[in-house]
């Protein structure tokens, strides 16, 4: 199938080529003209054929408001738009509105897979009334990891983007703990090898995970993490997670405290922080401040 992308970044070109290895035709559209495969919006829309698909994959918020809205004019009834970046799920909810009024449907992806999609694929996990997603689903099936997982059609708009901001939630916690674990076993006298213990737990532990690999990596790049500043951001998922929480009085402690984590590290250069700041970095190419 012909697909139209929009945002050709560390996420968006590798989505691309990963596409297109699975033989689907993809038109790409980017500010910067050393990416793009055309010059403008206008110019992917017209060289795409009815019905369209658009996949939109850019930072949430203004940039993915400002793209829907000049899509919303160029498009025509009965072509759809799929949002595949972090946007909020209220937001999802808006431009399915937004596009609708105009016979355009509208599909809200969440993605997860960083830098390492190319190879490995990308989960995905999306929301949308069932016409509009089966329209998508040989671009899914093209991203996702090989096999019967990887890929959900997790219920109505916005249910992409929630499940996605769930995962990232979880996602903070799960760093958190392995990197106070880390800390801890980096303190004290007795433990003098704390890159292979890590190591150690790769395999016949309850704690072995992708993450836990990518700690290893981190390590075996800079045994210590002596060249890096204890500082880690926050996407804007963790702090989604925590108010839709409040909002429906479930408790989150570990999400809640893995976010106010970052927080912390950003009053002072936190051993922690250098761990979370590593995995970032290791998984979806995130950009650490050196020291």
């Amino acid at each position: 199938m012909e697909l139209g992308l929009v945002g050709l970044g560390k996420m968006g070109g590798n989505m691309r080529e990963r596409i297109r290895r699975a033989g689907h035709t993809v038109l790409g559209y980017d500010r910067d003209a050393d990416l793009a495969d055309v010059h403008s919006l206008d110019e992917m829309v017209g060289k795409l054929s009815s019905p369209r698909v658009v996949w939109v994959m850019v930072p949430a918020g203004e940039p993915t408001q400002t793209t829907i809205d000049e899509l919303a004019e160029l498009l025509e009834p009965g072509d759809v738009v799929v949002d595949g970046g972090n946007s909020r799920w209220t937001d999802d909810e808006k431009h399915a509105e937004q596009l609708a009024a105009k016979g355009i449907g509208f599909v809200d992806c969440g993605v997860s897979g960083g830098v390492w999609g190319l190879t490995n694929g990308y989960a995905l996990m999306y929301g949308g009334d069932a016409e509009h997603v089966e329209r998508v689903r040989p671009v899914f099936d093209a991203l996702k990891p090989e096999g019967d997982l990887g890929s959900v059609h997790a219920g109505k708009v916005g249910a992409g983007h929630f499940a996605k901001m769930v995962h990232n939630g979880i996602e903070y916690a799960m760093m958190q703990a392995y990197a106070e674990g880390w800390e801890l076993l980096e303190k004290v006298n007795s433990v003098d090898n704390v890159r292979e213990v890590f190591r150690s737990w790769q395999d016949g532990t309850v704690i072995r995970s992708w993450l836990l690999d990518l700690a290893v990596n981190a390590l075996d790049d800079d045994e210590h993490l002596d060249g890096l500043r204890g500082f880690a951001q926050d996407s804007g998922e963790g702090r989604w997670t925590v108010e839709a929480a409040i909002d429906n009085a479930v408790p989150l402690p570990a999400i809640t405290a893995s976010l106010f984590a970052r927080f912390a590290s950003r009053q002072d250069d936190s051993p922690q922080m250098k761990m979370i700041a590593a995995l970032r970095n290791q998984f979806g190419g995130h950009a650490v401040e050196k020291k």
